[in-house]
């Protein structure tokens, strides 16, 4: 399959560093440029936190950082429209056009040779050599946080990508979590049951589009290589590691090789998560590198921990195309749906035109049973603002009788990252049904098209 010329990435080869100099040149004003030295020490993500406090999510390029021999481009997915940008559409266009690209699989290409095979370290290794940060003075140790996990399956070769928190535990090894429990677990389970050690490989920066496939919630079997494949309009360009032949980007900036012991537990974390707490609740996994590959201008491209909108976004974009496409699918009267960032991973806001009595509840209870992370889904009407926390609050306000409006569900499996959870990591859900309804008794205050285009006029002039 060749390349789509018309796909946004398409001049990108599939390799960061042409997507940075491409996206510098065209959305100059969307990217920050940090020339004096910063420290490797908490600092960088303190400048994205002073920022977002502002209102303000460029992409950053630190140049220089104290301790590092390579520049640290962070905080791409923090706009939901630079997310956009990668698919050619508006932000609220990205929900159909993620689903339509990743429906679109693509099996990787293997090619002889790309810019990870720059430098290939084997034998005795040393991961002091990394480029590692600090994101949090509560964090452990410096934490890759973008660090993508990739496993085969020992007998049909299929793979699973996923993001797994990691942190230097000697010279030559990682401590990492395995807690969201997905498919590299089951991978996992049976390398225990067969007494083997599974071979991984760590991806360590690549092309925003590869991250936001690593971060896709497929069945077990399908290969999220594939799934970048469509993202691309074009197959991954993978080569294969040294010792183990996975299969890795071609483009990318940093890999790992190497195995993970199930018989090994070690210590790992806190660190500081998505529900803005530092967690140590782990699986405390071992990673024993053999391999490291590098191109040579390696790029350290970090995801900026906690609960940034970074971090969120990453995370929720394939998981919020998926349950739009799903309820649109069986609700036909669902306008639109978004996971605020103020909810971290757990609430959602859905607009519907409701067609009948109890119809909002069915899609609060469809959402609630869907998707595994969410506590509270909250329902409203198709002309509240679902990206305005303040809309959905004032829909709640006025609109919502506790005593009528409250559907609640005991004891399902919830996120291990959740401090309110139980000690075995179950959940209660709640759907806030802030709908009109029937017999509603208000008529919402309105201004005039004139009205408004004339105090924009005015406004304009001052």
């Amino acid at each position: 399959m060749a390349t789509d010329a018309t796909h946004p990435a398409a001049a990108d080869g599939q390799d960061f560093h042409r997507f940075l100099d491409r996206y510098r040149a065209e959305h100059p004003e969307d990217v920050l440029v940090v020339g004096a030295e910063v420290s490797d020490d908490q600092e960088i993500t303190a400048v994205v936190a002073e920022l977002a406090a502002e209102g303000r999510d460029p992409m950053l390029v630190f140049e220089r950082v104290r301790g590092l021999a390579t520049p640290v481009v962070t905080n791409v997915f923090a706009s939901r429209t630079r997310i956009g940008r990668l698919f050619g559409v508006a932000p609220a266009q990205i929900h159909a056009a993620y689903q339509a690209c990743a429906r679109r699989r693509v099996a990787p290409q293997v090619v002889e040779t790309g810019p990870i095979l720059d430098s290939v370290e084997q034998g005795p290794i040393d991961l002091a050599t990394l480029p590692l940060i600090r994101h949090f003075q509560t964090d452990r140790a410096r934490y890759i946080t973008n660090s993508v996990i990739i496993a085969e399956h020992p007998d049909t070769g299929a793979g699973n990508m996923s993001y797994h928190r990691s942190m230097p535990h000697s010279a030559t090894e990682l401590a990492t979590s395995l807690h969201s429990r997905g498919d590299l677990w089951r991978l996992l389970q049976i390398a225990i049951e067969r007494k083997q050690p599974m071979p991984v490989a760590m991806v360590i920066g690549a092309h925003p589009l590869f991250m936001l496939a690593a971060s896709a919630r497929m069945p077990f079997g399908v290969d999220e290589r594939d799934v970048a494949g469509g993202l691309f309009g074009a197959p991954l360009q993978v080569v294969k590691t040294p010792r183990y032949g996975i299969r890795v980007p071609a483009h990318a900036e940093i890999v790992l090789e190497g195995v993970i012991d199930p018989a090994a537990k070690v210590d790992e974390g806190p660190f500081g998560e998505f529900t803005g707490y530092s967690s140590d609740r782990s699986t405390n996994n071992l990673l024993k590198v053999e391999t490291i590959l590098r191109r040579n201008d390696a790029i350290l491209v970090d995801v900026v921990g906690g609960r940034s909108a970074e971090h969120l976004n990453l995370a929720r974009i394939p998981r919020e195309s998926e349950m739009a496409e799903k309820l649109r699918e069986r609700f036909p009267s669902v306008t639109a749906l978004h996971y605020p960032n103020s909810g971290t991973h757990f609430h959602a806001y859905v607009a519907l035109k409701q067609m009948r009595a109890g119809e909002a509840r069915q899609v609060m209870l469809g959402l609630l049973g869907w998707d595994p992370y969410l506590k509270t889904v909250i329902a409203v009407d198709p002309d509240v603002d679902v990206t305005r926390d303040e809309e959905v609050l004032w829909a709640l306000a006025t609109h919502f009788q506790p005593h009528r409006d409250v559907l609640m569900v005991e004891g399902l499996p919830g996120s291990a990252l959740d401090p309110s959870a139980s000690g075995v990591g179950t959940t209660s859900r709640m759907g806030l049904d802030a709908t009109r309804g029937p017999g509603f008794d208000g008529i919402k205050a309105t201004l005039s098209e004139n009205a408004v285009a004339r105090a924009k006029e005015l406004l304009a002039r001052r």
